[in-house]
């Protein structure tokens, strides 16, 4: 099916679920105060907080209450663009497959679109919210879906049953949003230790391995698997991958960056992952951070920006380490590392160069920082030093 006619189809499915897409915070908002009462916002707030914060208790109430009849059309409407970009990806190859699991499914809003793509193949959908299930099964039976079926399993003390040749995660195995991942060798490198006890401890921490492991169980001897997570930033997209690769899946190609709107902010997510149990093609699992909007850099072309106010050169992404890299004749007038007791670095250090003078800022967690200006404004960079110096105190 073209693309245009499965987002067409796609769009369609959501304006039945009751979603609406917004590009405006305001509008959106606004919608959002027609439909819900004070004490509603109060509740979603408490409830979400604890999400946050709790465990996994405290997330099964607030999916409970989010699949409320009158909330969820509202909430999940901030993840509209989020549907959009990820339903095509998991449609295109749901036909590849004859049972298929959606893991973590929810409300069942993408699982009801596939199952009515290929009515036939058999589509179950596991989550442990019992309320979003009661939404989706009575969903799917007014769709007249007879090839897909709901199952209320918290994996974390039960097992999944039945086998499958593909399995669809979601925004499912590791939902510890704040755990940050694992720190790089040092401040200079995008390399992570290959320490049997760090990545042990991170899939602990996010879940993951506990998951992993429950779901590769329903995995056929050659099933494949589709996956997004959050795990855009390289200290846990590498630990994510690693514990997908000790577990004999195989990359199918090379994982798909992600990116939507959620109304009016622009979410860098994923990447999307398809792969397979066992497979003989070896595609390269990538370490290295991916290509970002880093400004181009040459030492021997430096030009004034266009506001005078502005330095010479500025870059907030990782490619400023090879920028950094790059300065000809470096000279460093101050620089200071901070090291914690857990190995984690940060690293600032203000030079000069043949003309020029610059700040350079670096962590284990992949964040950089490049700031160059011409000599005449040298103090100002002394100040930022300082500050940054006694913000690491």
């Amino acid at each position: 099916m073209a693309n245009d006619s499965l987002r067409q189809l796609l769009r369609e499915h959501l304006a039945w679920w009751g979603l609406r897409q917004f590009t405006s915070d305001r509008d959106y908002f606004a919608w959002q105060q027609r439909q819900f009462s004070s004490e509603d916002l109060k509740q979603l707030a408490s409830r979400a907080e604890r999400k946050r914060d709790g465990g996994r208790y405290d997330e099964i109430a607030f999916y409970d209450i989010a699949a409320h009849p009158k909330i969820f059309p509202v909430l999940y409407s901030q993840r509209y663009d989020y549907y959009e970009t990820i339903g095509p990806l998991i449609a295109a190859h749901c036909g590849e497959a004859n049972d298929i699991l959606d893991f973590g499914c929810g409300l069942g809003i993408l699982t009801s679109f596939c199952a009515r793509l290929c009515p036939e193949k058999n589509f179950v959908g596991v989550d442990r919210s019992s309320a979003s299930l009661a939404i989706a099964q009575e969903k799917a039976n007014q769709l007249g879906l007879h090839n897909l079926r709901f199952a209320c399993v918290d994996i974390e003390v039960e097992e999944l049953s039945g086998s499958y040749d593909l399995i669809v995660a979601t925004h499912a195995l590791m939902q510890a949003e704040q755990d940050p991942g694992l720190p790089s060798h040092s401040w200079q490198t995008f390399e992570r230790a290959r320490d049997s006890v760090q990545q042990a401890s991170f899939e602990q921490r996010t879940g993951l391995g506990r998951r992993l492991d429950n779901i590769m169980k329903a995995l056929s001897s050659d099933g494949r698997m589709m996956l997004c997570e959050k795990t855009r930033q390289l200290a846990r997209r590498v630990p994510f991958q690693r514990a997908l690769a000790a577990r004999d899946l195989q990359l199918i190609q090379p994982p798909t960056p992600v990116s939507y709107h959620s109304v009016e902010e622009l979410v860098g997510d994923g990447p999307f992952y398809r792969l397979q149990r066992g497979s003989q093609k070896r595609v390269a699992w990538d370490e290295l951070p991916e290509a970002d909007d880093g400004r181009p850099f040459s030492p021997g072309v430096i030009t004034p920006p266009t506001d005078p106010e502005h330095p010479l050169y500025e870059n907030h992404w990782p490619s400023a380490q090879a920028a950094w890299e790059r300065l000809a004749d470096r000279d460093v007038l101050a620089d200071t590392t901070r090291q914690d007791p857990d190995g984690r670095q940060v690293h600032v250090e203000r030079g000069r160069f043949p003309g020029f003078h610059y700040l350079y800022c670096a962590n284990t967690f992949d964040q950089r920082q490049l700031v160059i200006v011409e000599q005449a404004r040298a103090a100002i960079l002394e100040t930022y030093y300082q500050e940054i110096v006694r913000g690491l105190s």
